[in-house]
């Protein structure tokens, strides 16, 4: 009986053992698990984080130091004008044309001039503004419309003052923000006096930068085409005889040479009055003194 006793309890001590075993490695199991579902957890917050904004939520040292050291991509800002001299039959219909091809790009027309030149020949300069992206297959419409006599193309690099007007727009923003919460704490008038000086100078450097900045976004976004209109020389050139233009010159030449002459003499008239004085006074002065007689018809007499 003693022994069947002893089986006994031994068979429970090792059930109870083995049961712990079980438990502990159970429990150890679930620490693992949860130890490896943080960390990708963590990971994945990291990568959220890198991906938006970094101060949306925590992220380690290591992943802030490894997302700073990525380069940066800072967007090219090009300023993109064109000019051109084209040579067509109708000035007239060659500007609605112009204004056509900037409409149909999604730029609009922004001056147009048209004048009579030497020999009744129209000449026009019209200035069209198309989208940057638009800016090569517009200049290539309006190539179309005439002969090219002159084309040249400039691209002026400002991404420079482009960072550098953003990064003096927040700064001096920040300025501002600071010396509003100033102002609201303010209590004394001479330091609400001192306070407004301040902020009404960062007002207006910021006002002014921020102008610049909408400037070069317009030059940007919208690039300039200047097109210069000529019409063709008449056959045989311009040196065709025209019997009524040669009398109308002639008769401006001689108007223009009776102008010259009146000019010249009102301009000499102070010089001619002073030398008729000068001579009249010559003139009464000689005829005052006594003649006189020579030497020798006193010495015969």
């Amino acid at each position: 009986m003693n022994y069947k006793i002893i089986a006994i309890l031994v068979v429970c001590i090792a059930v109870v053992a083995a049961t712990g075993c079980m438990g502990l490695g159970s429990s150890t199991s679930p620490q693992g698990s949860s130890a490896n579902d943080n960390s990708v957890r963590y990971q994945s917050e990291a990568k959220i984080a890198y991906a938006g904004s970094p101060a949306a939520m925590p992220v380690p040292t290591q992943a802030l130091s490894q997302s700073g050291s990525g380069t940066s991509i800072i967007e090219t800002k090009i300023i993109k004008t064109a000019s051109i001299t084209l040579e067509v039959k109708d000035i007239p219909g060659a500007v609605e044309t112009l204004k056509s091809i900037a409409a149909q790009k999604g730029g609009y027309l922004s001056s147009t001039n048209i004048q009579k030149g030497y020999n009744d020949r129209l000449t026009g300069s019209v200035v069209i503004r198309i989208p940057q992206a638009e800016f090569e297959n517009a200049l290539i419409g309006v190539r179309a419309i005439g002969t090219v006599k002159s084309i040249s193309t400039q691209g002026q690099d400002v991404t420079e003052e482009y960072v550098d007007l953003q990064a003096q727009i927040t700064s001096y923003q920040n300025q501002l923000a600071q010396y509003n919460a100033i102002m609201k704490q303010s209590t004394k008038v001479e330091d609400i006096i001192k306070v407004q000086e301040q902020i009404d100078r960062v007002q207006t450097q910021l006002n002014r930068l921020e102008g610049r900045l909408k400037y070069l976004n317009s030059r940007i976004d919208l690039s300039t085409i200047t097109v210069s209109l000529q019409e063709p020389e008449p056959v045989g050139g311009d040196t065709g005889h025209n019997f009524v233009s040669t009398i109308n010159e002639g008769i401006a030449g001689f108007f223009g040479m009776i102008d010259a002459i009146i000019i010249i003499f009102l301009a000499l008239l102070p010089l001619i009055i002073l030398g008729g004085i000068g001579y009249g006074i010559y003139r009464w002065r000689k005829g005052k003194k006594p003649a006189v007689v020579p030497a020798e018809l006193t010495e015969k007499k």
